[in-house]
């Protein structure tokens, strides 16, 4: 048979695929209709399944049901109605292959050209809360994902289209010339096949995770979801990707008012600033500085948190990413005007406010309009080399009740406060970590040091830095958190030689009674959290 008298006609490498004829089955319908109204306008036929046939012809297009097109009417209540030889003869044969369009002559099957298919929403119907195994495994689309790779293989013959985002842009292209061509081809079959692998992602986490902490075998897919301006250092590269079906990722939920385009540095410090404000339901500021807290605070009014904050360590907080977690006001606003900041947000600026820190170009200003539920289920990723290391999240609840007190001394609601503070904040600092703390501000933090004397030293440094005059009142009666065990004494003895008077720690040394003994020969209370939070 000559293979150009065929109805589909050739589709040799290299030239465009005219399409004559085209299956649209979707889950998601946004701008189908308009799509399919596109098509049926160039004269193109059209197939489809279900919903999607029945909104079709409800908007005045013709569509023929593909069980006329299979001869075969859908069965176990519409389990299988895609699943069809003659179906998927039509979308693989290949029109430069002879044979294969002679068979389809012979048996009567009409080519299809073009496959518009999304699949049934699996990854949200397991994000909300409550959903059923039932529920679940029903929203497990296998009719939809066979014609997409039954396309996207043979895509030197057939389009394969699986995102609303490109339906305007393929019928730009049939309109404007005599097919689709080679190039979009292979661009519209790439989308498809990272679809796939994103769907059955989805699915093998649901299934490992629901049943197994770790299961056997680890199975994401990522989407790229924003070009960075440059990578670590100007001369690399980069790009934030976010796991397909997550309920959340770091900037979810994040609009950018203003400023450059965010560097990878920028997202990785957004990242652990707002974790850190996720701390705190009073108004409460956060400061971050090369992935580290450099300065964090409560209070009452959200202006005095930001002053707090900054008078930890206002050297370090130039050009750092600063987190507010209450709106910000023309007044807050100069304040912060008078640093350089390279990201801010908040959950709301009034409008005067945004006048006055837009009058720098290189802000960048976001608005959160939530800080999204921890999800116990997500799992912490730190990449080494040829492989993943895959940890629970630490999310720990923690109250006085599960603490314990070995001292003499034993710390009023006062001190319990700014022991709850720096703890908090300490979780969020790189260890060895050290939080000196005292009215709900930190005074100085050493952070990612070898040796937790020299985090101690670091931190009682910083405060005299940043305090002059003022350091030693501030740091008499300071509290002191360490995210992990103090070894021996020394590290504390630094701090009560400046003035520190009550520890939180995990606890858990050998020499935890040498600990105790030097807290209580300088009177100082020390609670042992029993949990370590280390963060490498």
């Amino acid at each position: 048979m000559d293979v150009e008298a065929t109805e589909g006609g050739s589709a040799p490498a290299g030239e465009p695929v005219r399409v004559r004829r085209a299956l649209i089955s979707v889950s998601d319908k946004t701008g189908v209709v308009d799509f399919a109204r596109g098509l049926s306008d160039m004269g193109i036929e059209l197939l489809s399944t279900g919903g999607t046939a029945k909104s079709i012809r409800e908007a005045g297009i013709d569509v023929t049901d593909v069980a006329v097109f299979t001869g075969q009417e859908e069965i176990l209540g519409g389990r299988v109605k895609t699943l069809h030889p003659r179906l998927h003869a039509a979308l693989l044969a290949k029109r430069d292959n002879p044979e294969h369009m002679e068979t389809l002559e012979r048996e009567g099957i009409e080519p299809i050209d073009l496959v518009c298919v999304n699949l049934y929403p699996f990854s949200q119907t397991v994000a909300r809360p409550g959903v059923t195994e039932d529920e679940a495994v029903e929203n497990i689309d296998i009719g939809g994902p066979t014609m997409i790779r039954a396309a996207a293989k043979n895509h030197r013959s057939v389009a394969v289209v699986v995102r609303p985002e490109a339906y305007d842009a393929v019928l730009a292209e049939l309109e404007g010339s005599s097919g689709i061509s080679e190039e979009t081809r292979h661009w519209l079959a790439n989308e498809a096949w990272a679809e796939i692998a994103r769907y059955d992602a989805a699915i093998s986490r649901w299934f490992g995770l629901r049943y197994e902490a770790f299961p056997q075998h680890w199975v994401f897919a990522y989407e790229k979801f924003l070009d960075l301006s440059y990578g670590e250092n100007p001369h690399q590269k980069a790009a934030l990707y976010v796991e397909s079906g997550a309920r959340s990722h770091v900037l979810a939920r994040m609009a950018k008012l203003h400023g450059k385009a965010l560097s990878f540095n920028n997202v990785l410090d957004l990242d652990a600033a707002t974790k850190l404000l996720a701390e705190f339901s009073e108004p409460a500021a956060v400061i971050v500085k090369h992935n580290n807290p450099c300065g964090a605070a409560i209070a009452e009014d959200i202006s005095v948190a930001y002053e707090n904050a900054l008078a930890c360590d206002p050297m370090s907080a130039f050009g750092g990413v600063i987190a507010l977690n209450r709106p910000v006001d023309k007044e807050l606003a100069e304040r912060l005007h008078e640093n350089f900041i390279e990201v801010l947000i908040a959950p709301a600026f009034e409008d005067d406010a945004l006048e006055v820190l837009t009058q720098k170009e290189a802000i960048r200003i976001l608005h959160n309009t939530e800080e999204p539920a921890p999800e116990p289920r997500e799992r912490d990723l730190k990449r080494v080399r040829g492989g993943l290391l895959v940890q629970t999240p630490d999310l720990v609840e923690e109250s006085r009740d599960s603490m314990e007190v070995p001292t003499a001394a034993q710390p009023d609601d006062t001190v319990w406060r700014d022991l709850d503070f720096a703890w908090r904040v300490c979780k969020h600092v790189r260890s060895n970590a050290i939080v000196v703390a005292e009215g709900g501000a930190t005074l100085g933090i050493g952070a990612g040091q070898m040796s937790r004397v020299d985090s101690v030293r670091i931190a009682i440094d910083k405060a005299r830095e940043a305090r002059g005059e003022e350091a030693s009142a501030l740091l008499a009666g300071s509290a002191v958190a360490s995210d992990a065990f103090f070894p021996f004494p020394d590290g504390p003895q630094i701090a009560m030689d400046a003035g520190s008077r009550a520890f939180i720690q995990p606890g858990g040394s050998k020499r935890d009674s040498e600990v105790v003994a030097a807290c209580d020969a300088a009177e100082a209370a020390m609670v042992m959290t029993r949990r370590r939070h280390f963060r490498h």
